[in-house]
Protein backbone atom coordinates (compact mmCIF):
# COMPACT_ATOMS: atom_id res chain seq x y z
CA UNK A 1 0.00 0.00 0.00
CA UNK A 2 1.93 3.44 -1.12
CA UNK A 3 2.15 5.43 1.85
CA UNK A 4 0.40 8.86 1.41
CA UNK A 5 2.74 12.14 1.36
CA UNK A 6 1.66 15.82 2.11
CA UNK A 7 3.18 19.40 2.96
CA UNK A 8 5.23 19.08 6.35
CA UNK A 9 2.43 22.13 7.32
CA UNK A 10 -0.62 19.39 7.14
CA UNK A 11 1.20 16.64 9.38
CA UNK A 12 2.37 19.61 12.03
CA UNK A 13 -1.39 20.59 12.35
CA UNK A 14 -2.50 17.16 12.57
CA UNK A 15 -0.58 16.61 15.48
CA UNK A 16 -1.16 20.24 17.08
CA UNK A 17 -4.97 20.76 15.22
CA UNK A 18 -5.50 24.01 17.93
CA UNK A 19 -2.40 26.00 16.51
CA UNK A 20 -3.16 28.74 14.09
CA UNK A 21 -2.00 28.31 10.46
CA UNK A 22 0.54 31.11 10.58
CA UNK A 23 1.61 30.25 13.76
CA UNK A 24 2.41 26.57 12.68
CA UNK A 25 4.46 28.18 9.44
CA UNK A 26 6.19 29.85 12.09
CA UNK A 27 7.46 27.17 14.25
CA UNK A 28 8.76 25.39 10.78
CA UNK A 29 10.61 28.87 9.21
CA UNK A 30 12.18 29.23 12.68
CA UNK A 31 13.69 25.84 12.77
CA UNK A 32 11.53 24.80 15.85
CA UNK A 33 10.12 21.13 13.53
CA UNK A 34 12.14 18.12 12.77
CA UNK A 35 11.55 14.62 11.00
CA UNK A 36 14.06 12.31 12.94
CA UNK A 37 16.14 14.51 13.93
CA UNK A 38 16.26 16.62 10.90
CA UNK A 39 15.53 20.20 10.92
CA UNK A 40 13.06 21.02 8.11
CA UNK A 41 12.21 24.48 7.53
CA UNK A 42 10.05 24.87 4.40
CA UNK A 43 6.09 24.39 5.26
CA UNK A 44 5.35 23.46 1.90
CA UNK A 45 7.77 20.78 1.45
CA UNK A 46 5.85 17.02 0.65
CA UNK A 47 7.17 14.22 2.89
CA UNK A 48 5.43 10.96 3.93
CA UNK A 49 3.45 10.18 6.65
CA UNK A 50 6.11 11.08 9.49
CA UNK A 51 4.33 9.53 12.43
CA UNK A 52 5.87 9.76 15.86
CA UNK A 53 8.99 11.03 13.94
CA UNK A 54 7.92 14.22 13.91
CA UNK A 55 9.01 16.39 16.93
CA UNK A 56 8.03 20.30 17.87
CA UNK A 57 11.42 21.29 19.52
CA UNK A 58 11.01 24.27 22.76
CA UNK A 59 10.40 27.50 22.71
CA UNK A 60 13.72 29.40 22.19
CA UNK A 61 15.22 31.25 19.17
CA UNK A 62 16.82 28.51 16.96
CA UNK A 63 18.55 28.97 13.37
CA UNK A 64 16.61 31.24 11.48
CA UNK A 65 16.68 30.41 7.70
CA UNK A 66 17.29 33.46 5.74
CA UNK A 67 17.52 31.90 2.48
CA UNK A 68 19.31 34.63 0.50
CA UNK A 69 18.68 37.24 2.64
CA UNK A 70 15.92 39.05 4.11
CA UNK A 71 15.74 42.55 3.83
CA UNK A 72 14.69 43.94 6.59
CA UNK A 73 15.55 48.07 6.04
CA UNK A 74 16.79 49.33 2.67
CA UNK A 75 20.05 49.06 3.06
CA UNK A 76 20.32 45.86 5.61
CA UNK A 77 19.75 42.55 4.61
CA UNK A 78 19.54 39.28 7.55
CA UNK A 79 21.46 36.69 6.35
CA UNK A 80 21.57 34.78 9.49
CA UNK A 81 19.86 34.75 12.58
CA UNK A 82 20.20 32.43 15.96
CA UNK A 83 20.40 32.51 19.70
CA UNK A 84 23.98 33.49 19.06
CA UNK A 85 24.88 35.96 16.45
CA UNK A 86 23.48 37.47 13.25
CA UNK A 87 25.04 38.33 10.09
CA UNK A 88 24.13 40.67 8.03
CA UNK A 89 24.13 42.45 4.66
CA UNK A 90 24.94 46.02 5.11
CA UNK A 91 24.49 48.56 2.04
CA UNK A 92 26.80 51.58 1.84
CA UNK A 93 25.80 55.13 3.80
CA UNK A 94 24.76 53.39 6.86
CA UNK A 95 26.55 53.43 9.83
CA UNK A 96 27.14 49.68 11.86
CA UNK A 97 26.23 50.47 15.66
CA UNK A 98 24.88 53.73 16.83
CA UNK A 99 27.28 56.65 17.12
CA UNK A 100 26.80 59.99 18.83
CA UNK A 101 24.39 61.91 17.28
CA UNK A 102 23.69 59.06 14.44
CA UNK A 103 20.91 56.18 16.17
CA UNK A 104 20.62 54.97 13.18
CA UNK A 105 22.42 52.09 12.68
CA UNK A 106 22.77 48.41 11.16
CA UNK A 107 22.25 47.19 14.88
CA UNK A 108 19.74 49.52 16.31
CA UNK A 109 17.83 48.31 12.46
CA UNK A 110 18.16 44.91 13.61
CA UNK A 111 17.18 45.37 16.98
CA UNK A 112 13.55 46.73 15.78
CA UNK A 113 13.47 43.90 13.68
CA UNK A 114 13.81 41.46 16.74
CA UNK A 115 11.32 43.66 18.36
CA UNK A 116 8.37 43.34 16.08
CA UNK A 117 8.91 46.75 14.84
CA UNK A 118 10.23 46.24 11.64
CA UNK A 119 9.01 43.38 9.12
CA UNK A 120 11.17 42.01 6.09
CA UNK A 121 9.80 42.64 2.90
CA UNK A 122 8.62 39.84 0.64
CA UNK A 123 9.83 36.95 1.87
CA UNK A 124 6.76 35.53 3.53
CA UNK A 125 4.90 34.86 6.46
CA UNK A 126 8.00 33.82 8.57
CA UNK A 127 10.22 36.76 7.27
CA UNK A 128 7.29 38.98 8.26
CA UNK A 129 6.88 38.08 11.62
CA UNK A 130 9.34 36.07 13.94
CA UNK A 131 8.04 33.85 16.69
CA UNK A 132 8.36 35.45 20.16
CA UNK A 133 11.69 33.74 21.11
CA UNK A 134 13.71 36.09 18.97
CA UNK A 135 12.21 39.13 21.13
CA UNK A 136 14.58 38.29 23.71
CA UNK A 137 17.78 38.14 21.54
CA UNK A 138 20.16 41.51 22.84
CA UNK A 139 21.44 42.87 19.75
CA UNK A 140 25.33 43.43 20.54
CA UNK A 141 28.54 44.80 18.68
CA UNK A 142 31.44 42.66 17.67
CA UNK A 143 33.36 44.37 14.53
CA UNK A 144 32.09 47.42 12.18
CA UNK A 145 32.58 48.27 8.85
CA UNK A 146 32.80 51.74 7.77
CA UNK A 147 29.46 54.18 7.01
CA UNK A 148 30.38 54.44 3.31
CA UNK A 149 31.75 50.70 3.25
CA UNK A 150 29.36 47.55 1.96
CA UNK A 151 29.18 44.20 2.69
CA UNK A 152 28.79 41.72 5.44
CA UNK A 153 29.92 41.83 8.91
CA UNK A 154 28.35 39.78 12.19
CA UNK A 155 26.76 41.11 15.87
CA UNK A 156 26.46 38.96 18.36
CA UNK A 157 22.87 37.75 20.27
CA UNK A 158 24.18 36.95 23.50
CA UNK A 159 26.78 38.19 25.93
CA UNK A 160 28.99 35.12 26.38
CA UNK A 161 28.95 35.17 22.20
CA UNK A 162 30.04 38.43 21.76
CA UNK A 163 32.86 37.73 24.18
CA UNK A 164 33.78 34.58 22.03
CA UNK A 165 33.88 36.36 18.84
CA UNK A 166 35.49 39.45 19.80
CA UNK A 167 38.16 36.58 21.19
CA UNK A 168 38.64 35.47 17.58
CA UNK A 169 38.90 39.08 16.22
CA UNK A 170 42.11 39.36 18.91
CA UNK A 171 43.36 35.80 17.72
CA UNK A 172 43.22 36.53 13.89
CA UNK A 173 40.72 33.20 13.63
CA UNK A 174 37.73 35.36 11.86
CA UNK A 175 38.47 35.41 8.34
CA UNK A 176 37.34 38.64 6.61
CA UNK A 177 37.67 39.17 2.62
CA UNK A 178 36.73 42.46 0.67
CA UNK A 179 37.04 43.61 -2.42
CA UNK A 180 38.23 46.75 -3.33
CA UNK A 181 38.52 49.25 -6.62
CA UNK A 182 41.86 51.40 -7.15
CA UNK A 183 44.05 53.82 -8.95
CA UNK A 184 47.19 52.66 -10.64
CA UNK A 185 48.57 48.79 -10.79
CA UNK A 186 49.80 47.06 -8.09
CA UNK A 187 53.20 45.95 -8.30
CA UNK A 188 52.89 42.14 -7.80
CA UNK A 189 49.74 40.24 -8.38
CA UNK A 190 49.78 38.91 -4.80
CA UNK A 191 51.32 40.45 -1.50
CA UNK A 192 51.05 41.42 1.83
CA UNK A 193 50.90 45.58 3.55
CA UNK A 194 52.76 45.83 7.05
CA UNK A 195 52.49 49.05 8.02
CA UNK A 196 52.39 50.75 11.53
CA UNK A 197 49.00 53.14 12.38
CA UNK A 198 48.48 55.66 14.39
CA UNK A 199 44.85 57.37 14.81
CA UNK A 200 44.74 60.86 15.03
CA UNK A 201 43.37 62.16 18.15
CA UNK A 202 39.84 62.97 16.65
CA UNK A 203 40.18 59.19 15.24
CA UNK A 204 38.65 60.86 11.92
CA UNK A 205 42.09 59.33 10.50
CA UNK A 206 44.92 57.34 10.46
CA UNK A 207 48.23 58.06 10.22
CA UNK A 208 51.36 55.19 8.93
CA UNK A 209 54.75 55.32 10.72
CA UNK A 210 58.02 53.96 10.54
CA UNK A 211 58.44 51.14 12.70
CA UNK A 212 61.58 52.91 14.72
CA UNK A 213 58.88 55.43 15.66
CA UNK A 214 55.99 53.14 16.39
CA UNK A 215 57.80 51.49 18.71
CA UNK A 216 59.60 54.15 21.07
CA UNK A 217 57.89 54.29 24.63
CA UNK A 218 54.55 55.40 25.09
CA UNK A 219 53.40 55.05 21.08
CA UNK A 220 49.81 54.26 20.33
CA UNK A 221 50.42 53.21 17.15
CA UNK A 222 48.78 49.17 16.01
CA UNK A 223 50.55 47.14 13.55
CA UNK A 224 48.37 46.64 10.90
CA UNK A 225 48.72 43.67 8.19
CA UNK A 226 46.48 42.88 4.57
CA UNK A 227 47.12 40.81 2.35
CA UNK A 228 46.19 41.38 -1.31
CA UNK A 229 45.48 39.66 -4.54
CA UNK A 230 45.15 41.31 -7.97
CA UNK A 231 41.41 39.92 -9.45
CA UNK A 232 41.42 41.86 -12.60
CA UNK A 233 43.16 45.45 -14.65
CA UNK A 234 40.86 47.82 -16.22
CA UNK A 235 42.38 50.34 -18.13
CA UNK A 236 40.63 53.88 -18.77
CA UNK A 237 39.65 55.24 -21.85
CA UNK A 238 42.47 57.67 -23.54
CA UNK A 239 45.47 56.07 -21.56
CA UNK A 240 44.66 57.87 -18.35
CA UNK A 241 45.39 54.84 -16.29
CA UNK A 242 44.31 51.98 -14.91
CA UNK A 243 41.75 50.54 -12.34
CA UNK A 244 43.19 47.31 -10.28
CA UNK A 245 40.23 44.80 -8.74
CA UNK A 246 41.99 43.57 -5.71
CA UNK A 247 40.90 40.99 -2.94
CA UNK A 248 41.86 41.81 0.46
CA UNK A 249 42.56 39.44 3.57
CA UNK A 250 42.55 41.28 6.73
CA UNK A 251 44.91 39.84 9.35
CA UNK A 252 44.38 42.47 12.02
CA UNK A 253 41.43 44.94 11.92
CA UNK A 254 42.45 48.37 12.65
CA UNK A 255 40.11 51.46 11.99
CA UNK A 256 40.17 52.42 7.65
CA UNK A 257 42.88 49.65 7.37
CA UNK A 258 42.71 48.99 3.79
CA UNK A 259 42.04 52.30 3.03
CA UNK A 260 44.84 54.04 4.63
CA UNK A 261 47.29 50.92 3.46
CA UNK A 262 46.20 51.14 0.04
CA UNK A 263 47.05 54.58 -0.59
CA UNK A 264 50.07 53.91 1.23
CA UNK A 265 51.05 51.55 -1.31
CA UNK A 266 50.00 54.25 -4.46
CA UNK A 267 46.71 52.53 -4.97
CA UNK A 268 44.24 54.97 -3.51
CA UNK A 269 40.64 53.58 -3.27
CA UNK A 270 38.07 55.11 -6.20
CA UNK A 271 35.73 57.38 -3.98
CA UNK A 272 37.95 57.71 -1.25
CA UNK A 273 37.55 61.40 0.72
CA UNK A 274 39.66 60.70 3.53
CA UNK A 275 43.06 59.05 2.13
CA UNK A 276 42.67 59.73 -1.86
CA UNK A 277 43.64 63.69 -2.84
CA UNK A 278 42.10 63.13 -6.01
CA UNK A 279 38.67 63.15 -4.18
CA UNK A 280 39.68 65.87 -1.53
CA UNK A 281 38.32 69.75 -2.26
CA UNK A 282 38.95 71.43 -5.33
CA UNK A 283 40.57 68.21 -6.56
CA UNK A 284 37.30 66.28 -6.77
CA UNK A 285 36.77 68.08 -10.13
CA UNK A 286 39.81 66.38 -11.66
CA UNK A 287 38.94 62.70 -10.75
CA UNK A 288 38.46 60.60 -13.93
CA UNK A 289 35.96 58.52 -12.30
CA UNK A 290 32.87 59.83 -10.43
CA UNK A 291 32.20 57.58 -7.30
CA UNK A 292 30.22 58.83 -3.90
CA UNK A 293 32.25 56.76 -1.85
CA UNK A 294 35.14 54.54 -1.48
CA UNK A 295 35.06 51.36 -3.62
CA UNK A 296 35.21 48.96 -0.58
CA UNK A 297 32.52 46.38 0.06
CA UNK A 298 33.10 43.33 2.49
CA UNK A 299 32.26 40.23 0.53
CA UNK A 300 33.37 37.40 2.76
CA UNK A 301 33.06 36.34 6.14
CA UNK A 302 33.93 32.76 8.25
CA UNK A 303 34.08 32.53 11.94
CA UNK A 304 33.77 29.72 14.26
CA UNK A 305 30.25 29.68 15.82
CA UNK A 306 30.22 30.61 19.51
CA UNK A 307 28.13 27.20 20.65
CA UNK A 308 29.60 25.15 18.55
CA UNK A 309 33.47 24.84 18.93
CA UNK A 310 35.46 23.26 16.16
CA UNK A 311 32.17 24.56 13.56
CA UNK A 312 33.26 27.15 10.61
CA UNK A 313 30.65 28.83 9.02
CA UNK A 314 31.14 30.97 6.37
CA UNK A 315 28.78 34.03 4.56
CA UNK A 316 28.83 35.93 1.37
CA UNK A 317 27.60 39.29 0.37
CA UNK A 318 27.08 39.96 -3.57
CA UNK A 319 28.63 43.23 -4.99
CA UNK A 320 25.85 45.91 -4.32
CA UNK A 321 24.76 47.68 -7.46
CA UNK A 322 27.02 50.77 -7.16
CA UNK A 323 29.76 48.50 -7.66
CA UNK A 324 28.35 46.59 -10.56
CA UNK A 325 27.42 49.72 -12.51
CA UNK A 326 31.11 50.77 -11.55
CA UNK A 327 32.81 47.35 -12.69
CA UNK A 328 30.64 47.06 -15.82
CA UNK A 329 31.84 50.75 -16.68
CA UNK A 330 35.22 49.74 -16.39
CA UNK A 331 34.60 46.40 -18.58
CA UNK A 332 33.69 48.82 -21.58
CA UNK A 333 36.19 50.95 -20.87
CA UNK A 334 33.45 53.93 -20.94
CA UNK A 335 35.67 55.52 -18.13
Amino acid sequence: METKSAPLLEWLLRQHPDTPKTRAKQWIVAGRVSVNGVIIRRPHEVIPDPGDALELGGRRATTLDCGAGWQIHPRVSLLYLDAALAIVNKGPGLISVPAPNCDLSALSILADFLAGKLKAHDRGVGGRTLPPAYSKLEPLPVHRLDQHTSGVFCIATSPAARHHLIEQLKAHTMKREYVAYVEGRARAPKGTWRQWLKLSEDELRQQVLSETVAKAPNSEAQEAITHYEVIAEYPLADGKGFVTKLRLRLETGRKHQIRVQAAFAGLPLIGDRTYNPAYRGRECAKTSIDFPRQALHAEVLSLEHPDHPGKRMTWTAALPKDLCQLEASLRSSRL
